[in-house]
């Protein structure tokens, strides 16, 4: 059984507790033994599961309310549901992800037509943003779209887009040339039964989703369907990451928890030359080092997720430092895990062998762990001058 005494915490108040409780026993209950053969079907239905459950009414805001996410309960769901399933929790992150923009940019118009469908579940929410010669480089997209009278011409290509092909909605930026580099791009609506808008090609990972390389062949859109202002594209992705980023890092614990919870089952039941496999002061060690790791990260984490939540504007540093060292650290937890179980541990299907194929894309995307420490590097420096 995952540690739960991080729950106690200053940084969480009753309802996250409650959350945590709840979303134990619906895990339990709902997403034992998720039959993953077919990666679209199975994560179109967990979208809907979650949907019926009532999570996905924490990944978008509510259309007729004013509260804002909440970054510390997005956290605990993806921290619990990664435990429990990798593509539950893929699944939850893309509804929260792909609509951030219209959760903190839409206009009344653009939330009351798709935030109450995401979060029922009954639409699928993508965000296209990495193009193939921009993947952390934002700045250098060259997808572009024009204006022609009341409506917008979109070209290019995306790719590495999550939920590709399986989307119901993609959040799409673009450049319309109100300036270089950053600052000529726009963020659109698309909606993904709008002519031109075609899946070039589906991409195989070594821990299967839904994943696409998106073609867009003068796909129209209304202006409508702009997201802020023409030249706000980069502003809207950097707020919806800095939401955002800190939730992988919590994703990344998720994984860690349960590949140390595997861990002390195998040593604790494991027995060589007549002894407990953890006897030996070498396992222990390595124990001791796993548990220290996941703490560490659950302390950055929640730091980063509750000073969005007490109203900080920005979280960039905190956000970069959460994600590049939980994501890194879950990477050697579940290391040490394999091998602690020897050969069982790359023995196809097992749990720390699934663990060890889910971890390894969150150091790359939303931020590789090397453009990370150049964040930290000029959030730190920039404090300093």
């Amino acid at each position: 059984m995952a540690d739960k005494t991080f729950l106690n915490w200053p940084f969480f108040e009753d309802r996250h507790r409650d959350l945590a409780q709840s979303l134990e026993a619906w895990a339990a209950d709902n997403l034992a033994g998720i039959d993953h053969t077919d990666t679209d079907a199975a994560c179109t239905a967990l979208v809907a599961a979650l949907g019926d459950g009532g999570w996905l009414n924490f990944a978008a805001v509510d259309p007729d309310s004013d509260a804002p996410l909440d970054v510390r309960s997005l956290c605990l769901i993806r921290e619990t549901l990664a435990r429990h399933d990798g593509l539950a929790d893929f699944a939850f992150a893309m509804q929260g992800l792909g609509t951030g923009a219209i959760s903190l940019f839409g206009t009344d118009a653009q939330k009351q037509h798709w935030l109450p469908r995401v979060r029922s579940g009954a639409a699928v929410s993508a965000f296209a943003l990495t193009e193939p010669q921009s993947g952390s480089d934002v700045a250098n997209s060259t997808m572009t779209a024009v204006q022609y009278g009341d409506d917008y011409v979109l070209n290019g290509e995306k790719t590495w887009i999550s939920n590709g092909g399986i989307a119901d909605v993609y959040t799409t930026f673009a450049r319309t040339g109100d300036g270089p580099g950053a600052k000529g791009l726009s963020a659109f609506i698309v909606p993904a039964d709008t002519p031109g808008m075609t899946v070039a090609e589906r991409l195989e990972t070594i821990a299967p989703h839904p994943l696409a390389t998106l073609r867009f062949d003068n796909v129209r859109v209304p202006a409508s369907a702009m997201l802020g202002r023409s030249g706000d594209g980069f502003k809207i992705a950097m707020a919806v990451l800095d939401v955002f980023r800190s939730t992988v890092a919590a994703a990344a614990l998720g994984f860690a928890r349960r590949a140390l919870d595997e861990a002390l089952t195998r040593v604790t039941t494991r027995r060589v030359q007549g002894a407990p496999l953890f006897d030996l002061q070498m396992v222990q060690g390595h124990i001791a080092d796993m548990a220290m790791d996941v703490d560490a990260s659950a302390l950055l984490i929640y730091r980063a997720a509750w000073t969005k939540d007490a109203g900080a504007p920005r979280i960039t540093r905190e956000a970069a430092m959460a994600k590049l060292f939980s994501t890194d650290q879950a990477q050697k937890v579940i290391d040490k895990a394999v091998q602690l179980h020897g050969g069982d541990g790359v023995r196809s299907g097992q749990t720390v062998e699934k663990l060890y194929r889910e971890i390894r894309a969150l150091r790359i995307y939303e931020g590789a762990s090397d453009v990370q420490r150049v964040i930290i590097a000029r959030q730190t420096l920039g404090a300093h001058t």
